[in-house]
């Protein structure tokens, strides 16, 4: 206790932090700081806890992501579409040969094609201006898009830098070509996707804020003629 307090004063400041309720119930019950220190302990050392995972769960990405930029660009050609349910607009399975995984489009992010993540999905449409229904049907169109541009063989550059995902198929961070074509930009320039997500330089050497850059520009040529999800914007 300490000196010149009594022990419903110390008390009494001991859970000025609690909510006025907390503190109603704990006087009507006479509850003294014991009980209190405890369980402030432990959030304490559960805070603790939970710093140290996030700490080292950044530390392990922010390590894979380094090791990944120091990989040289492999190049695929005669790539093939591979038609799966969870296929996307930046997200797809394709076939590279003999090799198939699942590739991840940098630097673009394309609207949900469904609501399995609705805060996702809710900022996709805030960053849009549109509802939700709007931006999954955004969704659709961008899986659309993706779909038909890559009927004709289409070329994969990666340098094996993990994209998550919790499927049995591995996926890959990747820039996918058609026809001599970025389908990052196919899809910005159309009004599909926005300019989000992991940053690279292309592997031509292009710096990843040029390329930011260049997106932009296409982003801002489609909001002006209001192509894609742009047509029903009302807020950007």
């Amino acid at each position: 206790m300490r000196p010149g307090y009594g022990l419903a004063a110390w008390r009494d400041a001991t859970i000025l932090d609690l909510t006025p309720s907390m503190r109603r119930t704990m006087r009507a019950r006479g509850a003294g700081v014991v009980p209190f220190v405890g369980v402030r302990r432990r959030m304490n050392l559960l805070s603790a806890v939970l710093a140290s995972i996030l700490t080292l769960t950044l530390l392990c990405v922010s390590a894979s992501g380094w090791a990944a930029a120091r990989r040289p660009w492999v190049q695929f050609v005669g790539c093939r579409y591979v038609e799966q349910p969870y296929n996307d607009g930046d997200s797809f399975h394709v076939r590279c040969g003999e090799k198939e995984m699942v590739v991840r489009l940098y630097l673009v992010d394309a609207p949900e094609t469904r609501l399995h993540d609705a805060d996702r999905v809710r900022e996709q449409a805030e960053y849009f201006g549109v509802t939700i229904d709007e931006a999954l049907f955004a969704g659709k169109r961008a899986s659309d898009t993706v779909r038909e541009a890559l009927r004709a063989p289409f070329v994969v550059w990666t340098r094996w830098a993990s994209a998550g995902g919790r499927g049995a198929t591995p996926r890959y961070l990747a820039f996918v070509e058609v026809n001599g074509q970025s389908l990052a930009e196919l899809l910005v320039s159309r009004g599909l996707a926005r300019i989000k997500g992991i940053p690279a330089p292309s592997p031509q050497g292009t710096r990843s804020s040029e390329l930011r850059a260049k997106l932009y520009a296409l982003e801002g040529d489609a909001k002006r003629q209001r192509r894609g999800v742009w047509a029903t914007s009302r807020g950007r």
